[in-house]
């Protein structure tokens, strides 16, 4: 089994000065999810390269065994260091597709021509997509099939406008999540703030923060495995 993992490039939290990039849970509790299952893990960005890890999330307070194990982790690392392009990328390569959260999704990947392509395409040879946290912002322009923005009239969820609040960059973010995600017709739900909550409509998948991202992975699992 073949997994297209798609993270962000952008490194810049807004006009703060502070760094962000993906959130480094979101992208290692999938990642040894699937890797332990036998799943071949291939990784893009917009840029290529070197993926940015948000400082936020590489913590004592963020730690988690996974992104410990990531952290000691060689192989990983270097995956992360030599991302391919998301323009070199044939979703027909591919079972499914996943996007890690962090903040820089909400920059790049929400408006990367070759993201929106890469999704639809996949949607339209019905592979899984998936998403945690803040990656549903690279839906905020992807049609589906019908031309109509693809999360219209779809179960949906991604990081509440209470959790943004939370961290304080309500007004820091270009937009918000739920917000969009509603505004484009999405039937979005949420759970408790830092809750696990997964949502699944047919063959997308959607997580609500970084404590859904395990169990984004294992249900991606189970819906390729049907």
């Amino acid at each position: 089994m073949k997994i297209l993992f798609v993270l962000t490039s952008h490194d810049t939290l807004g006009d703060t000065g502070k760094k962000t990039g993906f959130w480094i849970e979101e992208f290692a509790a999938p990642y040894y999810t699937l890797l332990d299952k036998g799943v071949e893990i291939t990784l893009a960005t917009p840029k290529g390269g070197k993926a940015p890890v948000d400082p936020s999330s590489d913590t004592e307070d963020t730690a988690t065994e996974d992104t410990k194990r990531f952290k000691s982790d060689t192989k990983a690392q270097e995956l992360i260091n030599n991302t391919n392009k998301i323009a070199d990328m044939n979703p027909a390569d591919f079972d499914a597709v996943f996007y890690p959260g962090g903040h820089g999704p909400l920059w790049d990947l929400a408006n990367d021509e070759h993201s929106i392509t890469l999704i639809e395409t996949f949607n339209k040879l019905e592979k899984p997509i998936s998403f945690v946290c803040h990656a549903p912002a690279a839906l905020k322009s992807v049609k589906g099939k019908d031309g109509e923005p693809i999360v219209k009239g779809k179960k949906v969820t991604g990081f509440t406008n209470s959790e943004e609040k939370g961290v304080d960059l309500v007004d820091v973010v270009p937009f918000l999540v739920e917000d969009m995600l509603k505004a484009n017709g999405g039937n979005y739900s949420k759970g408790d703030d830092w809750t696990e909550h997964v949502v699944t409509d047919e063959l997308l998948i959607t997580g609500q923060n970084p404590a859904s991202s395990k169990l984004v992975a294992e249900t991606l699992l189970n819906v390729l495995n049907k």
